[in-house]
């Protein structure tokens, strides 16, 4: 009980980093960005390319990893989705959508359509036992990274001038920037913030999930599902909602293989018939 209880926290985790992203465009810049699983992709293949064709160490492809794709999506931010901040939802969702397809041709013809998985260190290798459960090492090192980020992203979003920023000018832009404040800086820094997170989840799937030119759309489910059952109004309501979906996928597939699938999207259709807004949704939320 305790091995499927980690390794549901572990992939809730991973859950979360990959799509918290997406939960802070969507839900501070009201932005709805369904590409961000290729930026997740992208870093996902940027750690097989680094430690399995030349040999460098995962302690050094993460923050690769986190660093390309947040260049990435900075250079996406300024020169493409700036286009689209003043548009309608289904013109953002679209465009997205098209950008989802055009990163898996690209990665389908440079990598081949077979699945990648990373050749991990000896010292995150094997299990070790506790209290009679047996836990896989790279998990806990999963378990860990994802809980210094959520805790840095909260310190950083509720005590932080540049988390004051950027509320207001998510808020009014326009008073924003009579405060003085660059708005367009802020977005962003915001973007790219986000898509280097996914892009460090990326890396970090390909030790416990299969990685190929599919991987956005495969996910882009998930993503979508933590967000709608946490909301958008803060960091510790995804946070949570990838908790309770990990551990309940990795258990429901554990214990009753021929639903286990089925289980997490049973959660979110009764979680947005009781709660459409999410379990953790400021009620003071705009």
């Amino acid at each position: 009980m305790l091995t499927i209880l980690f390794d549901g926290i572990a992939y809730g985790m991973l859950l979360f980093v990959l799509g918290i992203g997406l939960s802070i465009t969507l839900g501070l810049m009201n932005f709805i960005n369904l590409a961000h699983g290729a930026f997740a992709m992208a870093g996902g293949y940027l750690a097989v390319v680094m430690m399995n064709m030349y040999g460098i160490s995962i302690y050094w492809c993460l923050p690769a990893a986190f660093a390309v794709s947040a260049v990435l999506g900075a250079v996406l931010e300024r020169t493409l989705y700036v286009r689209l901040y003043d548009k309608s939802h289904l013109d953002q969702v679209l465009f997205s959508i098209g950008l989802v397809f055009i990163a898996m041709a690209l990665v389908d013809y440079a990598m081949g359509a077979n699945q990648q998985i990373i050749n991990l260190p000896p010292s995150l290798e094997g299990r070790v036992d506790f209290l009679g459960a047996s836990i896989g090492i790279y998990r806990l090192f999963v378990i860990a990274i994802c809980s210094l980020l959520t805790i840095g992203l909260q310190l950083v979003l509720s005590k932080t001038r540049f988390g004051s920023q950027l509320r207001a000018a998510v808020d009014d832009g326009r008073a924003a920037r009579g405060l003085g404040i660059n708005v367009n800086f802020i977005f962003a820094l915001t973007f790219a913030v986000g898509s280097g997170l996914a892009g460090l989840g990326g890396a970090l799937s390909t030790g416990i999930v299969s990685l190929d030119p599919t991987f956005p759309l495969k996910y882009m489910i998930y993503f979508l599902i933590v967000i709608s059952v946490g909301g958008t109004t803060t960091i510790t309501g995804p946070f949570f909602a990838s908790l309770l979906l990990g551990v309940a996928d990795v258990a429901g597939k554990y214990y009753v293989p021929a639903v286990g699938g089925f289980i997490i999207y049973t959660i979110m259709v009764v979680v947005l018939i009781v709660r459409p807004q999410g379990l953790f949704t400021r009620s003071t939320a705009r």
